[in-house]
């Protein structure tokens, strides 16, 4: 069964990457898609607009949907609360601030610029969290997730004050891209995003014996031998890293690492390697049809990433409050 569930969520995954080549302003066959891909000829128009320009656009997608879910799945973990995700610990707001930070003092937009911005940003949100949160060498986990909303407030205020004093092109740029966009994915630095989702996720599986030791408590955890301290505090860096650089690469992308793990968690266990496999292509799936919809919901426009998945994110949430509060009166 669970073979059989991960074959189909593998074609899904590569029948999605193929759809999302083929549907834009241009539809291009499957075929023509393929022929792109296995022998690619620069001076086909209808290639050239596959390769340079919709592929790195769908493999940061991918990436953004992959990466984004296993920083959720590691926050859920570790704080043992099915709520947590990178905005709710502030991760992705000091992301945020440090991008804004980088573009209105230095007017820099690089991949790898903003990358280190957000990296810088987000390691000093998530060294405020831990700096709050410790109490006598232990986290307190009610502690991180309010010191968590707190940041979240106190980086959106700076980020705002920023956007105040700066001038309107730039204001323009940073709100573009604060909406989130994969309009951005370039060949040149796409590396350092596949780079960073592919460590994350081999954190989590090469770690999984130590997170699935941590859900049952601290005190268990402790007494099978593992040192919660420095297992926390390692795979909230690793949640960092990944958010951090997929902030920078696409901007501001809520709810995906809230909705994807529970959605995976109602059919697999993500105790195992394959639902941490799972969460991860389920999020890289969802991602990929989100920036179909934002590429051709509205003729020649773009509807911005974040919009989207808040949206979704929303109405699942509501819905799942609604199945609960149902189940729980019958």
């Amino acid at each position: 069964m669970r073979v059989a569930a991960s074959s189909v969520l593998v074609l899904a995954c590569l029948f999605s990457f193929i759809s999302a080549l083929s549907i834009g302003a241009i539809n291009v066959d499957f075929y023509d898609v393929w022929l792109a891909l296995w022998s690619y000829d620069n001076t086909q128009l209808t290639q050239k607009i596959i390769i340079e320009l919709r592929l790195p656009r769908t493999v940061l997608a991918f990436l953004a949907g992959a990466g984004l879910a296993t920083a959720g799945l590691i926050l859920q973990t570790v704080t043992r609360n099915p709520l947590a995700d990178p905005y709710l610990f502030g991760i992705s707001s000091g992301a945020s601030f440090g991008v804004v930070l980088l573009i209105t003092l230095f007017g820099m937009q690089s991949g790898l610029a903003m990358s280190g911005a957000a990296l810088l940003g987000s390691i000093c949100a998530m060294s405020l969290l831990l700096l709050i949160a410790y109490h006598k060498g232990t986290a307190q986990i009610e502690n991180m997730l309010l010191a968590g909303v707190a940041l979240s407030f106190l980086f959106n205020a700076f980020t705002s004050l920023l956007l105040y004093w700066s001038d309107p092109q730039a204001i323009t740029a940073i709100i573009f891209w604060s909406l989130g966009s994969f309009s951005r994915a370039d060949w040149a630095w796409i590396w350092l995003p596949s780079a960073v989702v592919i460590l994350g996720i081999l954190s989590v599986i090469c770690f999984r014996r130590h997170l699935n030791a941590l859900l049952l408590g601290d005190e268990s955890a402790v007494t099978l031998g593992v040192n919660v301290h420095k297992l926390r505090l390692g795979m909230l860096l690793v949640s960092s890293l990944l958010t951090a650089v997929l902030v920078a690469a696409c901007g501001g992308v809520g709810f995906v690492g809230l909705m994807i793990p529970h959605i995976v968690r109602f059919f697999i266990s993500q105790a195992r390697v394959l639902g941490m496999l799972a969460t991860a292509l389920s999020g890289g799936l969802f991602m990929l049809w989100v920036d179909v919809l934002a590429r051709s919901l509205i003729d020649n426009q773009e509807l911005p990433i974040g919009v989207i998945t808040a949206a979704i994110g929303s109405v699942f949430f509501l819905s799942l409050l609604m199945f609960k509060k149902r189940s729980t009166s019958i």
